[in-house]
């Protein structure tokens, strides 16, 4: 989710360090956050069942009820979980896996209740990062970017991401591990599925943790996360975790719960694969001359420019000198417009954008990452 309006809709789940990677409601502003986003659904299935090629039928209500409209009986998801049991064993997922995983499946409310009653708060740029990059944060970051260093070095040799910025975001989305979440993600997952808003999604990510869990990276009593099925130290949900997910020690599994070869060379293959360039930094906070036009302000390729081209315009860094002489493509954004704090970003803040499409998240990384780096 990109936000630029005069204050960003903030959830206090993040606030409390928890974030997708696919960027759904629960991971505003950050999270997003990468990959997929979970789509709103326009409709969802009362009875569910199967069709021939094994994915669920499409709902038999009317097509302008949904079921956050409706809502669902609970006594209703012992059925739905059976329907999701046959789309995966027909997506190839085997029977055992599939018995193992939903073993103990239960009917998670917290979940529908979060999902549902997220509370939003307006906050400013300056008050977010005043909440996320607190002193003792940035101190406990130093510390451990020189205590994990040497397995830091190899995932920054293998995917050409430097060690500071794979220490900022391990700090954004779980607090350095501390906050990964503690729910059962089959469950979870299966829930919100069941609660219809975001079917589609879900079931997804559902079979997405039916995979993991196939290929053995972790027991299916052990596939924890956060209630949205955020997992990890890194806070990857399960289609993340397939596509980016990586074996910092090779010993032939991916662990991003316990495993830091493998949290940090997940994170560094995330940003890799998303396009990092290596050698360029995130960005700076620079000052506008005024009257300058709203229509340069944005991340559109078209509205790229060399640093040499804005400093033409009169843009000059936050301490009012000079830009320095570059002819970097760069960007120039305003993500808090009642606080008139503008940046001047690279191609990288786009890379972090992908991982969760919020500025103040890109920002916050980006200043992490410079502060740890010191």
């Amino acid at each position: 989710m990109k936000l630029s309006a005069p204050a960003l809709m903030i959830t206090t789940l993040v606030l409390a360090g928890c974030a997708s990677k696919d960027n759904i409601a629960a991971s505003a502003p950050a999270t997003a956050s990468t990959a997929d986003v979970a789509p709103a659904s326009t409709g969802g299935m009362l009875k569910p069942s199967v069709s021939s090629n094994g994915m669920l039928k499409p709902p038999t209500a009317p097509a302008d009820t949904t079921l956050a409209q409706t809502g669902r009986d609970p006594a209703e998801f012992p059925a739905y979980v059976e329907a999701l049991k046959r789309q995966a064993v027909a997506q190839g997922i085997d029977r055992q896996t599939v018995d193992s995983a939903f073993a103990n499946v239960h009917f998670v409310d917290r979940v529908i209740k979060a999902d549902r009653n997220q509370l939003e708060k307006k906050i400013t740029l300056d008050v977010y990062l005043q909440r996320v990059l607190s002193p003792t944060k940035i101190q406990q970051g130093r510390q451990l970017l020189r205590q994990y260093q040497p397995q830091l070095a190899r995932a920054t040799a293998r995917y050409g991401v430097p060690e500071r910025y794979i220490v900022a975001l391990w700090a954004m989305e779980s607090h350095y591990g501390k906050i990964q979440g503690k729910e059962d993600v089959v469950s979870a997952l299966s829930t919100l599925a069941f609660e219809g808003r975001r079917e589609a999604f879900f079931s997804k990510q559902l079979m997405a943790a039916l995979q993991i869990i196939q290929q053995g990276h972790v027991p299916a009593e052990q596939l924890t996360g956060s209630w949205a099925g955020a997992m990890g130290q890194c806070q990857f949900m399960p289609s993340s975790f397939l596509s980016y997910g990586a074996d910092g020690d090779g010993d032939g599994r991916i662990d991003i719960w316990h495993n830091l070869d493998d949290v940090f060379a997940s994170t560094a293959n995330y940003l890799a694969t998303e396009g990092w360039k290596p050698g360029i930094g995130w960005g700076r906070e620079v000052t506008l001359p005024s009257g300058f036009g709203s229509g340069h302000l944005g991340l559109k390729n078209g509205q790229a420019r060399s640093v040499n081209q804005w400093a033409a315009m009169g843009i000059r860094q936050a301490d009012g000198s000079a830009l320095p002489s570059a002819t970097l493509r760069s960007w120039i954004i305003t993500p808090d417009d009642a606080q008139g704090r503008a940046f001047m970003v690279y191609d990288n803040f786009r890379t972090i954008m992908h991982w969760n499409r919020s500025y103040y998240f890109a920002i916050s990384v980006g200043m992490m990452a410079d502060a740890v780096g010191q």
